[in-house]
């Protein structure tokens, strides 16, 4: 047990809290039982620490562990709450639950057993509470914790200090909040560097982007080896084909799947393909788009494939073009707190209501004109006009 203390206090004492993300202060922290999802890399378990250093100027009130150490391996989270209890710690925060065999069962035990802890915990955004047994989802507040927003970058490096905007304050008023902006600095540079190496936080602990990638690409590798297999029933030769299909996907996103051509490739059939293609997604890896969000349609198969974030595609060296890119920042961003899907006219939906096409700052109206509520999406400018819009104004709404 010394083992879990000195890498909690070590991990605590490394732990800056300078700059807090953007969910911090939306966390019901008062509650008994916390769960913070999300992909891996994006800054949970710096969240925890942060909160702990922030919160509790007597640390023996607090406690934090990661339940991959190897010290449960021949212990039980039980065996180490029971010691912690009787020494006076009300807070347990527990990290990467999803690599403890039955965490859902023992965290309902704790919540049961011990009346008066509060436990917050972390796990990976393949998690899905809603049907967790023993009916934890009833006893649970959970929050998702998504990668730097163009906003959040532009403020952890020290660039700017910018307020959130609402999608609805974009449309109506972008001309007058990107004037305003653009007045204090050039936010073009800012915005291209953010697209290839911004979204995960650990982009302040790497000395270039050779090293931002390898780093990004063992995330990923460990999302697949790891992560999915800790949450999911699968074979060894399931999760190869993963990968393998993940390498295709960064060759050639935006991809319009052709299922049949996608198992001949992977030899696989069709069933375990899309089973594939939701790991994958659940995982913060890519994003399926469907015409139709709603009923068993969303179930199958997608109508384009993009990956989460731009910065993934750069670390995977895919060789899809620019348009890809924008459409996987404008997915990224709005995807935060609004319905998006894909658009039979135009390239993206969002909220069922409003009609999007992306491109660079020549991009007009012609695939969307007369159309109601639609607006183009360019990259490479600062100030828009009208209804088009400068992409990077998007990155605002976190």
């Amino acid at each position: 047990m010394e083992s879990l203390f000195r890498a909690y206090n070590r991990r605590l004492e490394e732990t800056q809290t300078n700059y807090v993300r953007y969910l911090y202060s939306t966390i019901e922290w008062n509650e008994r039982l916390i769960g913070i999802k999300g992909a891996k890399g994006v800054g949970k378990t710096t969240m925890m620490l942060q909160h702990i250093r922030l919160t509790f100027p007597d640390r023996i009130k607090a406690f934090y562990a990661s339940l991959d150490n190897i010290w449960f391996s021949s212990h039980t989270v039980s065996e180490l709450v029971e010691y912690l209890y009787t020494h006076g710690v009300t807070h347990l925060f527990l990290d990467e639950v999803h690599k403890y065999t039955g965490w859902v069962r023992a965290i309902k035990n704790l919540y049961d057993d011990y009346p008066k802890l509060h436990i917050v915990f972390t796990g990976s955004s393949l998690l899905e509470i809603d049907n967790a047994e023993g009916d934890l989802s009833r006893r649970l507040r959970m929050y998702t914790l998504h990668g730097l927003s163009f906003r959040e970058y532009l403020d952890i490096t020290g660039t700017a200090h910018l307020p959130v905007l609402s999608l609805q304050d974009i449309l109506s008023n972008h001309m007058q909040h990107a004037s305003s902006i653009t007045r204090d600095f050039k936010v073009l540079p800012h915005f291209e560097q953010y697209t290839k190496t911004g979204y995960y936080p650990f982009f302040l602990e790497t000395s270039s982007p050779e090293s931002y990638y390898e780093r990004l690409q063992k995330v990923v590798s460990t999302v697949i080896e790891n992560d999915i297999p800790a949450v999911e029933k699968i074979e060894y030769e399931t999760l190869q084909k993963a990968k393998r299909l993940l390498m295709t996907l960064a060759q050639s996103a935006p991809y319009t799947p052709n299922i049949a051509n996608l198992c001949a490739l992977l030899s696989t059939t069709r069933n375990q393909l899309i089973h594939l293609l939701s790991l994958l997604e659940r995982a913060a890896l890519i994003r399926q788009l469907h015409a139709d969000n709603k009923g068993l349609k969303a179930l199958g198969k997608p109508d384009k494939i993009l990956f989460n974030n731009t910065n993934l595609m750069y670390a995977l060296g895919s060789t899809a073009d620019a348009g890809t890119l924008r459409e996987s920042f404008f997915s990224a961003m709005m995807s935060f707190n609004h319905t998006i899907q894909y658009a039979k006219q135009g390239d993206l939906q969002v909220d069922e209501k409003y009609l999007f096409e992306v491109g660079g700052k020549k991009k007009g109206f012609s695939q969307i004109a007369d159309l109601p509520d639609s607006y183009v999406v360019a990259d490479n400018i600062e100030i828009g006009f009208g209804n088009k819009i400068p992409m990077w104004l998007f990155g605002l709404t976190y």
